[in-house]
């Protein structure tokens, strides 16, 4: 029987010394978690949100990348990272088919200023996607260690219910605490598999179901870029005060606050002048950035068949030809018709002069 391991009088661990790779636990279809120890027995001390950076031996040469810790400090005999190999992944591919236990690699930190030890409250509204949901399980794994759970809506937005990144562990968190609240999204369901949760991407009007009182709670987001974007967006008209807002992109992690990127995220003024220019009825009209392209046409007149207005129909779709509007809707409108110059009237801003096909 092995000797159990003890936590070290030398303290913490310090990246001075290599970490050894000590279980490899697959998640998802190429996702997998790396336990690690430090040989001298040593504890690990981080904040829960933290990252890691990994120097990996790549053939030919060396490749540092950078991953949250998926683990907790509130369990400090090992940390854990959760990696999700992409179709150009290097480093992240080389330890999926390379590293297993007994192997040492040379890292670097903790370091990383997401965490939501950071920024107390008594309310959470915890926001991922994809890989992103790393920071999140740390973070959750330390309020349920702790023994005393907060209020923690958990959003999740998944390609598909078999990838969501440890489902299995938080549904037997959230079994076992009434704190934890999951709320799931999947573009498509599994083959043969009955999923009861929600369906679509992720937007304002599921945002407002999973979680009524967003309003009252600190929101912690990451995930892919325009994932994030999309939900300051739609945190942005919903009218959140962006203040309790904290975001760490899987891309990016951030060091110190200093070096955080400053986030100029499109809100439409009500004091800022606009026009829209209904090129087939030959309407000219001023507004204000605050006004929607339908309400515009409306007051000057112009019918644009419309149904739902607040963008999950679609009816109101029409073609933008000159002019940039800022449009946050709710599924109504496909990427590929985005990107041929359609918009939704219904919820779409005009910054400063745009031209519609009405």
């Amino acid at each position: 029987m092995a000797t159990p391991t003890r936590i070290s009088s030398t303290a913490a661990w310090r990246d001075d010394e290599w970490l050894e790779c000590v279980m490899v636990i697959p998640e998802a279809k190429d996702v997998t978690t790396f336990a690690f120890r430090a040989p001298s027995g040593a504890w690990f001390d981080y904040q829960p949100g933290q990252f890691l950076t990994l120097d990996l031996p790549v053939p030919g040469q060396s490749v540092q990348r950078t991953y949250t810790i998926s683990s907790s400090p509130s369990r400090p005999l090992s940390i854990s990272v959760t990696v999700k190999a992409q179709k150009d992944s290097i480093g992240t591919r080389w330890m999926l088919d390379h590293l297993r236990p007994g192997m040492k690699i040379k890292a670097f930190g903790p370091a990383g200023i997401f965490s939501f030890h950071r920024a107390p409250a008594d309310k959470y509204l915890f926001i991922s996607a994809g890989s992103g949901i790393t920071p999140m399980m740390s973070m959750t794994t330390w309020a349920w260690d702790s023994g005393e759970m907060p209020d923690i809506v958990f959003v999740h937005a998944a390609r598909r219910p078999s990838e969501i990144i440890f489902r299995e562990r938080l549904d037997q968190f959230a079994n076992r605490v009434p704190g934890l609240q999951l709320r799931y999204t999947v573009e498509e369901p599994d083959p043969f598999r009955v999923w009861h949760g929600y369906h679509g991407r992720l937007n304002q009007i599921m945002l407002g179901l999973m979680a009524p009182d967003y309003l009252e709670r600190e929101v912690f987001c990451c995930g892919p870029e325009p994932f994030m974007q999309a939900v300051r967006d739609m945190l942005n008209a919903l009218g959140f005060d962006m203040d309790r807002y904290h975001q760490e992109s899987f891309q990016a992690p951030v060091e110190k606050a200093a070096d955080a990127p400053e986030i100029n995220d499109i809100t439409p003024d009500a004091d800022t002048g606009a026009q829209i220019t209904f090129a087939t009825s030959g309407v000219v009209a001023r507004c204000t950035e605050t006004d929607t392209v339908l309400a515009v046409a409306r007051a000057n007149g112009l019918n644009i068949p419309s149904g739902c207005t607040f963008g999950l129909c679609g009816t109101c779709k029409i073609r933008k030809t000159a002019g940039e509007v800022h449009m946050v809707h709710n599924g109504g409108i496909s990427d590929e018709d985005i990107a041929d110059g359609y918009i939704l009237a219904c919820c779409s801003n005009p910054l400063g002069r745009v031209t519609v096909d009405i």
